[in-house]
């Protein structure tokens, strides 16, 4: 409409399926409005982009807040970046497109199970670790924050979600696939530190794919997580060892058959973890074919720090030497070829046995014989290398050239502790030790 701007009765005159374009005196070039076969009418700007190629940017439809004057200005900021060569459209375009928070985190899983996530060791990530994230993706970041488009999140939403997880808002109990299985949800302090940690590696992962330019994780103060102080008191060790007395003990059924308290394979794998100051998982996955009793060795293909050799003391042997090989497992479950995943319900039941606090968990056996072996003045390689800490490229180098004094020191942590539940066998020597303050 060649010779005059655009307005308010324009608008109202123009017919189904037609447009005009501003003119006349400050009119601005490519503007324009147009109706298709309802009522509505929509503003546009047309411009072409730095490579030459036409574009039709629609500003809005006519109401609140685009009249012919707000449009207009409007067009003229958008001109404004294709002078500068940006393109409003294509900008548009892909922020409609954009992948959701949830979308993201299915891409990330999706590349975890495939093993293109290395972790700090330059590995893939465990089966174990990546059903943990997916446990905190659809227990938590999906339900909060999930239809965000990632590119949106910033540091106050990241704050807000780690403060909702704290207070227990995603907290819920659901059906899992499992008859009569229930999973609880929970939230925490340590759960939202958890989740948080996890939300930054996803948005790394968002950085690294050119999702966003930044990550909004970064800068979140987290609540402590991962400093466990709990260990046993010398009264516990004692109801530990009543506990795995109790539960190893046989009964005979009506049927004439003789049955334990707690599956024997449990409390054997209880009592290792109190000798060795393994984790949990270390132990129920350990295969017979990594154990050398001989030697006194296990060798682990593959734990949370990689490759592990771990000295075995005489306590720990004993309790593997009587077991029984009926799979490739040590310490196999009740029934198939799996690993035994209801080893903690298992713990619960001989933890109740002994009267132990609820908190006195697999974990704090592992805190225990670290704390015993710091007790008994070893240094912090000897205790990594007894229970695989971190640093095991200098633990693996140190256990192949000090065996001896490394299955030495397995020994006394192992006799210490085997002492304290009631369990120890004369040995015609006395380890000194000195006991802990506080």
């Amino acid at each position: 409409m060649a010779g005059k701007p655009i307005g308010l009765r324009e608008v109202r005159a123009l017919a189904p399926n037609s447009e005009i374009w501003d003119g006349g005196l400050g009119a601005v070039s490519g503007f324009g409005a147009r109706r298709r076969a309802g009522p509505g009418v929509s503003y546009v700007v047309m411009y072409r982009t730095a490579e030459g190629r036409q574009r039709r940017f629609t500003i809005g439809k006519h109401g609140a807040p685009w009249t012919p004057d707000t449009a207009r200005t409007e067009a003229t900021r958008l001109l404004g970046l294709v002078a500068s060569e940006q393109d409003p459209a294509a900008d548009k375009r892909a922020k409609r497109d954009a992948k959701t928070v949830a979308e993201l985190c299915d891409a990330y899983l999706a590349d975890a199970d495939a093993g293109r996530l290395l972790t700090r060791m330059k590995r893939g990530k465990t089966a174990k670790t990546i059903l943990s994230d997916k446990s905190r993706i659809e227990g938590h970041v999906k339900p909060l924050l999930g239809r965000m488009k990632v590119a949106a999140v910033t540091r106050e939403d990241v704050e807000g979600f780690m403060h909702d997880v704290a207070e227990g808002k995603t907290a819920v109990r659901v059906k899992t696939g499992k008859k009569r299985g229930l999973s609880n949800v929970r939230g925490g302090m340590g759960t939202a530190s958890r989740t948080v940690g996890l939300l930054g590696a996803i948005f790394t992962y968002a950085v690294r794919h050119r999702m966003r330019k930044d990550n909004p994780v970064h800068g979140v103060t987290r609540p402590a997580d991962g400093t466990r102080e709990r260990r046993l008191s010398d009264d516990e060790y004692k109801a530990l060892g009543k506990a795995l007395k109790q539960a190893g003990e046989t009964t005979v059924t009506a049927k004439g058959v003789e049955k334990t308290k707690v599956w024997p394979a449990a409390v054997a794998a209880a009592r290792f973890l109190a000798l060795t100051g393994w984790r949990s998982g270390e132990a129920l996955t350990l295969r017979w074919e990594h154990v050398d009793l001989a030697r006194r060795t296990a060798t682990l293909p593959a734990t949370k720090t990689g490759k592990s050799v771990r000295p075995l003391s005489h306590a720990a042997c004993d309790v593997l030497a009587q077991l029984d090989r009926t799979g490739d497992l040590v310490f196999p479950a009740t029934r198939g070829d799996g690993t035994m995943t209801g080893f903690r319900k298992l713990w619960d039941r001989i933890a109740k046995l002994g009267e132990l606090p609820v908190d006195v968990t697999p974990h704090v056996l592992r805190h225990s014989f670290a704390s015993l072996a710091a007790d008994l003045e070893y240094s912090e390689v000897t205790i990594a290398a007894l229970v695989g800490h971190k640093g095991q490229s200098i633990t693996s180098r140190y256990i192949h050239s000090a065996d001896a004094v490394l299955l030495a020191a397995a020994d006394a942590v192992g006799e210490e502790t085997a002492r304290r539940m009631g369990e120890a066998k004369p040995t015609g020597k006395v380890v000194e030790f000195q006991r802990a303050v506080g």
